[in-house]
């Protein structure tokens, strides 16, 4: 019977007591694991930020049809001299005389306040930036979901990443031991006479390789175990996962053009090209519109008041206004700078819209390659695990032969690493086929933490 992939590693005295005596140390599922990193990680920030700007963008759509009213006031030292001439009075009910008038402030005081409300009408461009603004917020939208799939794909490839590295770790310590031993046997033997020195060589260049191979697979384990801990702000101790299955039956996998098509249909990172699009296109409407005619109803009330002393005596003038009607505005000439800004946004626009051709020929390309490796992926899997079985069954034998004389040192060896490399090969391939069930998820837009649960029912404690 062959050793199964998983097999827990024994546990020494005192961390066997350390976990039982630690509620927090725990197996984590992939579910667990998500959570923790939703509340902790920075990246989660990052997208409830980018989804906070959805609101900002809605309300800056709503107000560009409401009143505008706005006050000024000012107070200031201010000389000032009039003088008219050809002037008519009359005073009293007397007929009208000719004449003329001068009025001085030398050292007066001037305020001045008013008020001023303005409600748009008629307003072709702003009604193509309202548009613009309800995209603008489409599109922040769509970036925070994908950032979301996104985020959720990194924690599950962090969360394989230090499954396999630690199940490599395991299976280069088993083979180094096991090269150890056939080291010491062969040196003894040599001793006795009974091997050339050769194999002594063969021997002791496996376990230095195997050795340095180790270190290396330690330093992946502390890597990956020091990413995924900072991500869910969990002890690195407390990084104890759950592992695939060894039997688990494939996910139906809808045909080619369904998945085509949910692509094209809910694809997140192609929604997000064709709103980035419209908005781009709402530009062009706005530069198109922008030397359109206007108009507006205004309101308007304000007073002057100069008072001090001049050259006649004391002096006191006040005026007040107060206006209500429509405001109809004509541009006629803007020196080129209209011109200058639709040429740009028809370039943008252009852009935008090949920008988001190139992005669903990618995710359809990508669906295809996804769609292929999953419906290969089962009987590849199978493949693998029976090539390790058969490596598995080929070392015990080359084993026995090597004790009664059959084999040599060196094909025991080379055993040892085939049956090591495809039990290695299995597990990556078990991770990768479970990690392209939910790439195929996020590239349909079908991405959601229902996609982890599917993938954590994959899983064993």
């Amino acid at each position: 019977m062959s050793t199964p992939l998983f097999k827990p590693r024994p546990l020494s005295g005192w961390v066997l007591a350390a976990l039982l005596a630690s509620p927090s140390v725990q197996a984590l599922d992939l579910l667990q694991t998500w959570e923790q990193a939703r509340q902790h990680d920075p990246q989660m920030q990052v997208v409830q930020a980018t989804r906070s700007s959805v609101q900002a963008y809605e309300a800056q759509a709503k107000a560009l049809w409401r009143p505008v009213l706005m006050g000024s006031a000012s107070v200031g030292a201010m000389s000032a001299d009039t003088s008219t001439q050809g002037a008519q009075f009359a005073v009293g009910g007397q007929p009208a005389m000719p004449g003329s008038f001068a009025t001085s402030a030398s050292a007066a005081t001037s305020t001045r306040w008013s008020l001023q409300a303005k409600q748009a009408l008629y307003s072709p461009e702003r009604q193509a930036q309202q548009a613009q603004l309800q995209k603008a917020a489409s599109v922040a939208e769509q970036r925070a979901d994908w950032a979301q799939q996104q985020f959720m794909q990194l924690t599950a490839q962090r969360y394989f990443n230090l499954l396999v590295a630690e199940r490599q770790q395991q299976v280069l310590k088993n083979q180094h031991a096991a090269v150890s031993r056939s080291l010491t046997e062969v040196k003894d033997r040599f001793a006795l006479g009974d091997l050339p020195v050769t194999d002594t060589h063969e021997a002791t260049a496996r376990a230095t390789g195997l050795q340095a191979q180790l270190l290396a697979a330690e330093s992946d384990v502390q890597m990956a175990r020091s990413v995924l801990a900072e991500s869910t702000r969990l002890s690195v101790d407390a990084l104890k996962l759950h592992v695939p299955k060894t039997e688990w039956a494939p996910t139906a996998v809808p045909t080619l053009a369904q998945v085509q098509e949910q692509v094209r249909q809910a694809n997140t990172g192609v929604l997000l090209q064709k709103a980035q699009w419209d908005v781009a296109l709402q530009e062009l409407k706005k530069h198109e519109r922008s030397g359109g005619i206007t108009l507006d109803f205004v309101a308007s009330a304000g007073r002057d008041r100069l008072s001090g002393e001049g050259d006649f005596g004391p002096s006191s003038n006040t005026q007040s206004q107060q206006m209500l009607g429509l405001s109809l505005n004509v541009p006629l000439y803007t020196g080129g700078w209209r011109s200058g800004k639709l040429q740009e946004a028809v370039s943008a626009a252009d852009k935008a819209s090949a920008e988001y051709d190139l992005a669903l020929q990618q995710a359809q390309q990508q669906a295809r390659s996804v769609w292929l490796a999953l419906q290969t992926g089962p009987a590849r899997l199978a493949a693998m695990k029976a090539s390790w079985q058969a490596s598995a069954a080929r070392l015990d034998a080359t084993r026995l032969g090597r004790q009664v004389g059959d084999r040599t040192t060196l094909e025991l060896l080379q055993a040892e690493n085939d049956a090591a490399q495809a039990e290695l090969a299995w597990l990556r391939a078990q991770a990768d086929l479970l990690l392209t069930q939910l790439q195929l998820d996020a590239l349909t837009g079908a991405m959601s933490v229902q996609s982890l649960q599917a993938l954590n029912a994959h899983l064993d404690p």
